[in-house]
């Protein structure tokens, strides 16, 4: 049976609480697809609910964690060596154009290390979740990097221009948490992309350490401008060598 740590359960109760709103939120921006002043403001205020709601959620037991944030930025509070990093859409284009692939990301960093993570698609109701040392899960359901062994076997994601002229099998998503979701479930068998901000893959690097996965070393104290690159174990070293040229 997997034991989840009042953290973990904490982030859980955050992004379904969260997620309510923004399903809602989401049916709205569809209709406004069609209206002369569009959607871009109607998510820019569903950006802004669903992050106090996250932050308003974890408060509650832990108001002396730091929080960092998409919207709000860093917020220093009593504790700064335990820190809620928090997306509240990850996926935001998406969003904005009716389409249902975003995320609500939510990871806690302790003393300079990511501990746990929260991904979750509540269009999907796929709810991703890590914890140190205790694995990776799919809605409860242990879930592991894929074990292929040839790049022609393999789909990548990567959303980025800096590997736009590698020649492997590659998606484009508009989502990096989820990118990094599914490496960890093994649907993608690798995501590389430059230029993200910690909040975008804060919940990716413990959900595919923990599915068994292989990551480049971040540094943890840089929160923009990061360069990702998580794969599975098995083909790690075939792509990296391709990486590496670019």
């Amino acid at each position: 049976m997997n034991v989840l740590s009042s953290n973990l359960n904490l982030m859980i109760k955050a992004g379904e609480k969260a997620s309510k709103k923004l399903i809602r939120d989401f049916g709205e921006v569809e209709n406004l697809q069609v209206s002369i002043k569009g959607p871009t403001d109607f998510v820019s205020n569903a950006d802004i609910n669903a992050e106090k709601i996250i932050i308003d959620e974890l408060s509650k037991s832990k108001k002396n964690f730091s929080i960092l944030s998409e919207e709000t930025g860093y917020i220093k509070n009593k504790d700064q060596k335990n820190i809620w990093i928090i997306d509240p859409i990850d996926g935001t284009s998406n969003f904005l154009h009716g389409i249902p692939h975003f995320a609500i990301s939510i990871a806690l960093q302790s003393h300079g290390e990511i501990i746990s993570g929260l991904i979750f698609d509540p269009i999907k109701n796929e709810m991703f979740y890590a914890e140190k040392n205790n694995g990776s899960f799919l809605n409860n359901k242990r879930i592991r990097v894929s074990k292929k062994k040839e790049i022609n076997e393999c789909i990548f994601a990567t959303n980025g221009q800096k590997y736009k002229d590698i020649n492997v099998p590659t998606r484009k998503t508009g989502c990096a948490a989820l990118d990094m979701a599914y490496v960890a479930a093994g649907r993608f068998d690798g995501f590389f992309q430059e230029n993200l901000n910690l909040w975008d893959i804060a919940a990716g690097i413990i959900l595919v350490k923990e599915a068994g996965g292989n990551l480049n070393s971040i540094d943890l104290l840089n929160r923009e401008a990061l360069d990702i690159r998580a794969t599975s174990s098995s083909i790690s070293e075939k792509i990296y060598k391709k990486l590496n040229k670019f």
